[in-house]
């Protein structure tokens, strides 16, 4: 029986990235997001190389929805649980409780979903795999970040604490933790539309990560012998030595 890759977020950015070279590798993969419009675009391209992919829409902060796609799978050997986003830049004092609760949600109470859904599975695969996608953010905080810094802190957390209560079953738990990543949306999505304020944060950085760059390692991490787990990989591009530390060219 082919081997099934679950992919959530995977309408754009890293997680379509991530489920074109999941299925390179070889797996049937499960598409899941809100768009299902871009879902059968990223399935359409996966056809096109050859590869096998099946779009399902899908909220991963609506448990009961999460819970009805696991019960249609067969199995379930890799999660990539990718659903996530930042909203806003506001300092704590100015923020907005709603986008911070937003952000909870999809970040960490969306992980959650996905992982409890599918576990059972992935157990029964006899060799699965968890893999959360974290951020540098997660890590150490910066200003104007804190919704998305809580949030982000809260899925590392879950990586952590996963990882110790599975440590007698066949499940690997990957968390990757990102830098500066500069995808068509994610910034876009954060600044709420506003594509100049988004420019900005990449403005004189020449070469940051890339949602390939990402899948990249995702997958290498998965594919490496069912043995062998990568507790936590952070990337950053050579430009960024730490959150507020960036080589820019100068105009």
């Amino acid at each position: 029986m082919d081997r099934t890759a679950v992919v959530t977020g995977a309408s754009s950015g890293i997680g379509a990235a991530t489920a074109i070279q999941l299925a390179e590798a070889g797996y049937q993969v499960v598409l899941t997001a809100r768009r299902a419009d871009r879902l059968a675009e990223v399935a359409g391209h996966i056809a096109s190389k050859g590869g096998v992919a099946v779009p399902r829409r899908l909220d991963v902060t609506d448990r009961s929805a999460v819970y009805a796609l696991a019960e249609t799978l067969e199995r379930c050997d890799v999660l990539v649980a990718n659903a996530g986003g930042a909203i806003g830049a506001d300092y704590i004092a100015d923020s907005s409780a709603d986008d911070w609760l937003a952000m909870y949600e999809v970040n960490v109470l969306g992980t959650l979903h996905v992982t409890q859904a599918l576990l059972p599975k992935l157990i029964a695969s006899g060799a699965g795999t968890i893999v959360l996608m974290g951020s540098t953010a997660g890590l150490i905080s910066y200003e104007g970040g804190g919704g998305y810094v809580a949030a982000k802190h809260g899925t590392h957390g879950v990586a952590e604490t996963l990882r110790l209560e599975l440590y007698d079953k066949p499940v690997r738990v990957i968390e990757i933790a990102p830098g500066m990543v500069k995808t068509a949306e994610f910034a876009v999505n954060r600044y709420r539309g506003d594509a100049t304020r988004a420019a900005a944060v990449y403005a004189g950085v020449t070469e940051p990560l890339t949602d390939v760059d990402i899948a990249d390692a995702i997958t290498w991490a998965v594919t490496r012998p069912a043995h062998v787990n990568v507790d936590l990989m952070v990337l950053r591009p050579r430009a960024q030595a730490a959150q507020w530390k960036v080589y820019r060219e100068p105009r």
